[in-house]
């Protein structure tokens, strides 16, 4: 899986903001290089794993039964560690930067700290189930935004032009939700940067930090990526009326029409596959 160039996109493009003190990049930057990341991860994945980048997207699709639940295991150990990786060589690359912003003295809190160059952490002001609710509607928002973009009953969208819608998606929820907690709705993008910066030098403070708010980027979006789908499912797609077949169209024609329609997702290949060995 190629999800180390996502996160590795992201951390890249905050770490010069953090450590100039947005003299070279704003808030507006980071969620650019954010979505970014996201689309240029989607088009090299999509043909590999189907773009699984989200712990919280692929249980979600586990739950639907589109993705079987034997994959979730291992796609979302991929996902943390390309995560964790791709963390390390955004280190490296500003490593001089970090030092000489931080005065060598790696940190969660004050104005000195680098910490949320690599995971997310709450506002002063934020509770946990405030910040939790915030996770659950914005992973929410996020599959029911990813579960319209293929619904065949509702003006879908073209696949190569799946990954920029997404990325489009990403940015909005990313620029009006990242204010409370970072907007990390993926657990994966949170923790393997997270146990990253455990071994990197910031120390356990990285998990027992407000009261040990880890947890909350951990649980709260794959709640919400299930709780989006459910809703998507009872508001969206039960409402949407089936589509009439042609007049002319017999049951002969709709089998013959299926067997010969080329398999359109890894899945259907397999069973494609399968099925010319039998």
């Amino acid at each position: 899986m190629f999800f180390p160039h996502l996160k590795l996109m992201i951390s890249m493009f905050f770490s010069p903001v953090k450590t100039s003190r947005e003299t070279k990049g704003q808030y507006l930057s980071v969620n650019m290089s954010f979505s970014v990341g996201v689309m240029s991860a989607m088009y090299l994945t999509k043909g590999i794993s189907g773009a699984h980048l989200n712990p919280a997207v692929t249980l979600s699709f586990c739950v639907l039964g589109q993705v079987r639940w034997g994959r979730l295991v291992p796609y979302c150990l991929s996902q943390i560690l390309g995560a964790y990786v791709a963390s390390a060589l955004a280190f490296l690359v500003y490593y001089d930067a970090i030092m000489e912003f931080s005065g060598g003295v790696l940190s969660v809190y004050g104005p000195n700290e680098t910490a949320s160059i690599f995971a997310t952490y709450p506002s002063e002001y934020l509770t946990v189930g405030r910040s939790f609710l915030d996770q659950v509607v914005g992973t929410g928002m996020l599959m029911m935004c990813i579960l319209s973009l293929e619904e065949r009953r509702n003006t879908p969208a073209p696949s190569e032009l799946i990954p920029p819608i997404v990325a489009v998606i990403v940015l909005g929820i990313s620029m009006s939700m990242s204010a409370n907690c970072g907007a990390a709705i993926n657990p994966a993008r949170d923790l393997g940067p997270r146990l990253f910066s455990l071994t990197a030098g910031w120390g356990t403070e990285v998990f027992t930090c407000y009261n040990y708010w880890f947890w909350v980027p951990l649980v709260a979006p794959p709640i919400g990526g299930v709780l989006g789908s459910f809703m998507y499912l009872i508001f969206i797609h039960w409402q949407l009326p089936d589509p009439e077949p042609p007049a002319s169209l017999t049951v002969v024609d709709t089998v013959s029409n299926k067997a010969n329609k080329p398999a359109t997702t890894m899945w259907e290949k397999e069973e494609e596959l399968k099925s010319t060995h039998l």
